[in-house]
């Protein structure tokens, strides 16, 4: 893809690294960190992170204190000062530097030949494996001061922010390891005061399960400061005299992990991988507690050009399916939650309703069996029998054999009470009653259909003192891929929260662990294609009229919606970093005409969600108008259009 569209995304590229360290050989430590600074910079990286004290050794002891180690480290530094001209890396290291007679753990940031920022350590662990209170001072309350690096003067204290001069949004704050795992770490400060990257180096050793404990703080500070989280922590190289130091290294992005190190790598390691400043920004926009904050405006603004590397990629993983979990572990647990959330939802709703029946439309598709097992799970909550779900089937024009028969076959393997209603006869009758061509199979034949089947189920909820349980997901109510006042209306739906794409992925877990009767059935739907079935079928009885066809793959408008909803993209970055994730399998042309329907049918069937029936949230996207989203039902959709219609003719095919 063209370069200047990979830059138009802005993202920053960030190395966080832990190289092989020479205990207390300041030489060799500068030496390798510039090795390593020369590797990722060729990698496109613009910020590179080093761990805690990397020009010397965290694990020097007493020597810390002796004057020819500290001189070491002055020359040390003003090599990599030297070195860093005309290099495009702004790089941060850790040193020990003498400040007012006393001695200071400090981040010192290094861009372009110059000493940009020194900030100091504020928490001293002073207990178990950790003396830094034998060798250090706090860098509490230490404002608006400067020291001395090799003869030069450079800014000092904790009121420190490095900012970009050519994009406002890239601004940098520095802390040192037990600075993040105090009760209020400095970097929240930091982000109350504009910070939107942070950049932490660490020295944190390995005992058992500190690696998971670890990665957690990265990423809920990450998440509660709506910051780019850069952590690099010192390596087994260092001494291990009595701890081992595993070179753990992460990018979090406002609470997502987006890359991580192995540990334990005795040549080194480091991670690289784009961040989405941007993202930070949009996050704390939609804030209010974050808006409620109060910002220091004391801190210092030190301004330079943070390097930006032309890239003619994007490094970070895009998440194609960003709804569904990525491992199969992760799936399992995330399958068993969303399915006891919505049938709680359903439950509740069901007992305080004072209700006798559940009243269910199954049609044998995907959507209608995620309901029926939500209805089944509800009753087992409730303590119910199965037969308290009465699943309706309403074969009709254009509905197959094969769907008709799975949904008889599951309602029996399920235990729920089934009755089958044709409704061919009267949606002819409505025809003639309305003058209607029934040879026409304009939207009156699909929606005249689809009427007719949600007047049964009201009705048949009326005779059994029951409520309609409703089966339209999350990504069909995006699309407005539903008539108005049928499919649309139910007294609740417990699919309202649940993409397309993870409702396959709930039905095949399920199938999973399900008695084989249940297991063929389930499987055979997830086979079938997707579609409401209100066009004729072919001669040889097989759906025609299959939705994907007609939208787009759900894939990609789940994508599409995860991105605009959640991530608040703009339309040109969505478009772009959709190409480049469905590529080859998508071209350029497909991806925007999909997100031109995607756009358009998302804008213009607002007035369907504006009168959706109550449902149950159970992700971070959600559409219901009295909670989550909130936008005119007759909104122009002009602006985003001429958007996508810009970046349509800037993207060539990849």
């Amino acid at each position: 893809m063209n370069s200047a569209l990979i830059a138009s995304l802005g993202y920053v590229r960030i190395a966080s690294c832990a190289p092989r360290v020479a205990v207390a050989d300041v030489s060799a430590n500068v030496e390798e960190i510039k090795r390593v600074a020369t590797e990722v910079h060729k990698q496109g990286a613009d910020i590179a992170l080093f761990p805690e004290l990397c020009l010397c050794g965290y694990t020097c002891g007493d020597v810390l204190r002796q004057p020819t180690l500290l001189n070491a480290v002055h020359s040390g530094l003003e090599l990599l000062r030297a070195h860093s001209v005309n290099q495009h890396l702004l790089i941060v290291v850790s040193a020990p530097l003498e400040w007012g007679g006393k001695l200071y753990n400090v981040a010192i940031a290094i861009n372009d030949g110059q000493f940009l920022a020194a900030v100091p350590k504020t928490f001293l662990p002073n207990s178990r494996e950790y003396y830094d209170q034998r060798w250090f001072s706090s860098g509490a309350g230490i404002r608006n001061q400067c020291l001395k690096i090799a003869g030069q003067e450079v800014p000092f204290g904790i009121d420190l922010l490095v900012c970009d001069t050519a994009r406002a949004s890239v601004v940098l704050g520095m802390e040192v390891c037990e600075d993040l795992w105090s009760v209020e770490p400095p970097s929240g400060l930091m982000a109350k005061s504009g910070a939107t990257v942070v950049l932490n180096c660490s020295a944190s050793n390995e005992i058992v399960g500190k690696s998971e404990y670890r990665r957690a703080l990265v990423s809920m500070q990450s998440a509660r400061t709506y910051t780019v989280y850069a952590y690099s922590s010192a390596g087994p190289t260092e001494s291990t005299t009595d701890v081992v130091f595993g070179g753990h290294c992460m990018l979090a992005e406002c609470g997502e992990i987006i890359a991580q190190s192995d540990r334990f790598a005795l040549d080194g390691s480091y991670v690289i991988a784009d961040v989405d400043i941007d993202r930070c920004t949009r996050e704390r926009l939609q804030s209010t507690s974050f808006a409620q904050e109060q910002q220091d405006l004391s801190f210092r603004r030190i301004y330079t050009h943070v390097p930006s590397s032309v890239k003619a990629t994007i490094q970070r993983r895009i998440d194609t399916m960003p709804f569904v979990p990525q491992y199969d572990a992760d799936r399992a647990l995330r399958c068993q939650e969303i399915l006891t959330i919505q049938a709680t939802g359903l439950a509740v709703r069901f007992k305080r309703s004072g209700a006798s029946r559940l009243v269910l439309g199954l049609s044998g598709g995907l959507d209608s069996t995620l309901a029926a097992l939500v209805c089944m799970k509800a009753c087992d909550i409730l303590g119910l029998p199965h037969e308290t779900v009465l699943a309706v089937s309403m074969p009709g024009m254009g509905t197959t054999e094969r769907t008709r028969s799975n949904a008889d076959a599951l309602a029996t393997a399920l235990g729920m009470a089934f009755k089958t209603v044709p409704i061919e006869t009267s949606v002819l009758q409505h025809f003639a009653d309305i003058g209607h061509d029934p040879h026409d199979t304009s939207v009156v034949y699909e929606n005249a259909q689809a009427r007719e089947r949600t007047q049964i189920l009201m009705d048949l909820a009326n005779m059994h003192r029951g409520i309609v349980v409703g089966t339209g997901d999350l990504s069909e109510i995006a699309l407005g891929w539903s008539t108005y006042n049928a499919d649309h209306m139910s007294m609740y739906n417990p699919n309202a929260g649940v993409p397309k794409t993870l409702v396959q992925h709930l039905i095949a877990w399920y199938a999973e662990s399900s008695s084989e009767q249940v297991a063929v059935v389930l499987r055979d739907i997830l086979d079938t294609p997707i579609s409401p079935e209100l066009l004729p079928k072919s001669a040889d009885g097989a759906i025609e009229h299959k939705t994907e066809d007609i939208l787009g793959p759900y894939e990609v408008h789940d994508f599409f919606l995860y991105r605009f909803v959640r991530l608040q993209e703009s339309v040109r970055t969505i478009a772009i970093v959709a190409s480049v994730a469905f590529a080859p399998r998508y071209s350029p042309a497909q991806i925007t005409a999909w997100l031109r329907v995607f756009l358009t049918r998302f804008i213009v069937n607002q007035f369907k969600r504006s009168s959706m029936p109550d449902g149950v949230k159970v992700g971070s996207v959600a559409l219901s108008p009295r909670a989550d989203w909130r936008m005119p039902s007759d909104m122009s959709t002009s602006l985003w259009l001429a958007e996508l219609d810009s970046i349509a003719a800037e993207i060539v095919e990849i």
